[in-house]
């Protein structure tokens, strides 16, 4: 979030050894986890990045696409548009298109089946047709699906991604992403949604018409805490995954996107989450809802308005050191009232020497009420002696 910000502090810098810097050891400058040609891991907690290689670039998601239709299916749910308790029947149309189809819950025409068991079946055995009943039963559509998977992306920031499926089968190149837009898909899915997440996601698999389908996951059951997200795998795109794992409070999210074969990519996913884990360590900076500072308002019941940590933020740092981060609140600024509480309207940043600023986001601690003509008096008085 660019434009005015707030100087908080200046603390000791510190170079964290971020392999796409070429910073660190021998061994990270000898291409550390080759085996993926695009590969980003990032601590959610502070928002760093740990390793990076060719994250902008775009490539096909493959089955990862549909971890954007459980995104946009938790949306809904927390909105009151989608229940989970709902039925959707496989209609004439997907049954053409899906049956027998790759990965799949081995739907019939006609076939009832739940909006709960649908986003299990796409969530832990990739399943294409369950993708194309929930796209059709909840927008109508799986046209319509798509087009508010895109509007979705575009909401939160996936500048760098389309969507031409609800499930990421092969569409001549439509659908595209990038490391980083899946890196933020996974991170507003996990703190937007954290009970659903742990509902649906990280499963073994599923068993579902007396089929029991195994969840091809790379690193659940190889890395303590792993708990999903998501494979894919097409001719065209190769082997990658969107994966995350938590320990102690602190959570890393991975893609390693483009690799050869369904083992290179689960010696990568391991290899760079341990590494993640064990390399560097985390300190605590604030607890959900601690506060942070403060950000002027215009035009409001209040001059200015508390910022609060809208989830616990921690910064991230090589195994050992020290040092201590630049912390640096940013907003476009003044703010405009009214303001609810708990709106996301500035980003804490996290500076560290040899490494890009990351951000966290921080919201409202409170309401702030337009003011009335007394207090929009008050203001300009105040305004004066400034």
């Amino acid at each position: 979030m660019a434009g005015r910000f707030r100087y908080l502090a200046i603390l000791p810098a510190l170079a964290l050894a971020t392999a796409s810097t070429g910073a660190g050891s021998d061994a990270q400058r000898e291409e550390p986890f080759a085996e993926a040609p695009i590969a980003l891991l990032v601590d959610m907690s502070s928002g760093q990045v740990l390793f990076s290689r060719d994250a902008d670039r775009r490539f096909m998601p493959a089955s990862i696409t549909k971890v954007m239709t459980l995104f946009l299916a938790f949306e809904l749910i927390a909105e009151g548009k989608l229940s989970p308790g709902q039925s959707f029947a496989m209609s004439e149309q997907a049954y053409r298109d899906w049956h027998g189809k790759g990965s799949r819950m081995f739907l019939d025409l006609g076939e009832v089946v739940t909006v709960e068991t649908l986003l299990l079946g796409i969530a832990n055995v990739s399943a294409n047709d369950g993708a194309a009943v929930l796209a059709e039963g909840a927008a109508g559509s799986v046209e319509d699906w798509v087009a508010m998977m895109n509007a979705k992306a575009r909401e939160i920031g996936m500048n760098d991604s389309h969507f031409g499926t609800p499930n990421g089968w092969m569409d001549e190149g439509r659908t595209f992403t990038t490391a980083h837009d899946l890196a933020l898909l996974a991170r507003e899915m996990i703190a937007r949604h954290p009970r659903l997440y742990r509902f649906y996601v990280g499963r073994e698999g599923l068993d579902y018409r007396g089929i029991a389908q195994a969840n091809h996951d790379p690193i659940r059951g190889r890395v303590a805490g792993a708990d999903g997200i998501k494979t894919g795998f097409t001719n065209q795109a190769g082997f990658g995954f969107l994966g995350s794992a938590e320990r102690d409070g602190r959570r890393l999210v991975l893609v390693a996107a483009a690799t050869a074969s369904s083992r290179e990519r689960r010696d990568v996913s391991v290899a760079m989450m341990e590494w993640g884990f064990d390399a560097f360590d985390s300190r605590s900076l604030y607890q959900r809802g601690a506060y942070v500072g403060d950000a002027q308002v215009q035009e409001g019941a209040r001059r200015t308005v508390p910022l609060v940590a809208a989830a616990p933020i921690n910064a991230t740092f090589p195994h050992g050191s020290t040092s201590e981060p630049t912390l640096t609140i940013r907003y476009e600024g003044p703010l405009r009232a009214p303001l609810e509480a708990g709106e996301q309207v500035a980003e804490l940043e996290i500076a560290t020497e040899g490494a890009p600023p990351s951000r966290v986001p921080l919201v409202t601690g409170q309401a702030v009420a337009q003011a009335n003509g007394w207090q929009r008096l008050l203001n300009g008085l105040a305004g004066l002696f400034r």
